[in-house]
């Protein structure tokens, strides 16, 4: 019989991805799709030949089912009320990223976990590609030395339509959360404040804000700058953004795409004007899945070994702090502490 047994709310095409690794996972079984449009479920249940029941209530489906873990595939602002229904209810949670609509909201969903000693796990599916590993891995090594910034661009111009297009923040509620979880993830600092400039530029096809420069100061003394837009037409960075880590004796950059390359001091009693460097290639560590898959494995792994996954929510609150963080500055213009934030 199979160990986890999955309800999937959220019907839209992002619950795809995660009905395909259920679907290969041999001690996981679908036992219900819910559905705000019912039709939707349905016509997602005849596609995948899934022959469960079908729910427009969470609730509904969690007592009708066995269910002990809950996919939540909706729109951001349903993730506090299906995860802490879900918690609630006995189930653990899988879901997608943002955490929660609101800090507010994440930071119940936090209460509602250790109340429940329920797990919610999020996606960051952009920590788990090869490259950002590697990266992670020699910055360990202090090659570079102590860590004294991180920089990160991003500028994109895609049309999603929908939901995005009417969010009064959809570069930083919708994406700047996974280049900020991946600064923390890189670093291995979380964040003490924010100073955060956001703007809608001419020509933007979103309603809201689609451009926001941020400095981010963190915990081990670093600084942590990011410019970025979801307006930005031509000359694209990669989706996972380019980056820039300096250190007191040397520096990586990452393109988002190749294998980052460093250059650190080669000869720590050298005169000359300049330092003179050696250039390396980081090497591949990572031996598991990219991407969500990567992210699933160890959602699963975590919940079987009965530990914290990476991304669980007690640690993606900080990177949930940074997003609403970097909002309330852009609104009053002035520089944000975080700590207070985080007293939960």
């Amino acid at each position: 019989m199979p160990k986890h047994k999955i309800v999937v709310a959220g019907c839209g095409g992002m619950s795809n991805t995660w009905l395909d690794y259920a679907a290969a996972k041999e001690d996981a079984e679908i036992v219900g799709l819910v559905d705000l449009y019912e039709e939707s479920a349905k016509k997602m249940a005849e596609r995948r030949n899934l022959q469960v029941p079908i729910f427009t209530e969470l609730s509904s489906a969690l007592q009708a089912t066995d269910a002990n873990l809950v996919f939540d595939c909706t729109i951001p602002a349903s993730h506090k009320d299906i995860v802490t229904c879900a918690m609630k209810a006995g189930c653990n949670v899988f879901g997608e990223k943002p955490m929660a609509e609101s800090f507010e909201d994440a930071k119940e969903i936090v209460r509602v976990s250790s109340e429940t000693g329920k797990r919610y796990v999020v996606m960051q599916n952009r920590r788990y590609l090869k490259q950002i590993r590697a990266l992670r891995d020699f910055l360990r090594h202090d090659r570079i030395g102590r860590i004294g910034a991180v920089h990160a661009d991003f500028f994109l111009g895609p049309r999603f339509g929908g939901f995005r297009d009417l969010m009064s923040s959809p570069l930083i509620v919708d994406m700047a959360i996974h280049t900020f979880d991946q600064a923390r993830y890189i670093s291995g600092a979380n964040p003490v404040s924010v100073y955060c400039h956001e703007y809608n530029p001419e020509g933007s096809w979103y309603e809201g804000n689609a451009s926001a420069i941020c400095i981010f100061e963190m915990s081990d003394g670093s600084v942590f700058s990011y410019r970025g837009s979801w307006s930005a037409i031509g000359l694209s960075t990669s989706w996972e953004a380019d980056w820039r880590v300096i250190g007191s004796a040397g520096t990586v950059c990452w393109d988002g795409q190749r294998m980052p390359i460093a250059e650190y001091i080669k000869d720590q009693g050298g005169t000359g004007f300049f330092h003179e460097v050696e250039q390396v290639e980081l090497e591949e560590s990572w031996t598991g899945r990219e991407g969500h898959y990567g992210c699933l494995d160890e959602m699963f792994q975590a919940l079987d070994e009965g530990r914290l996954a990476e991304t669980d929510c007690t640690d993606n609150i900080y990177s949930m702090a940074m997003v609403f963080g970097a909002i309330e500055s852009a609104r009053w213009n002035k520089k944000v502490d975080l700590r207070p934030l985080l007293l939960i």
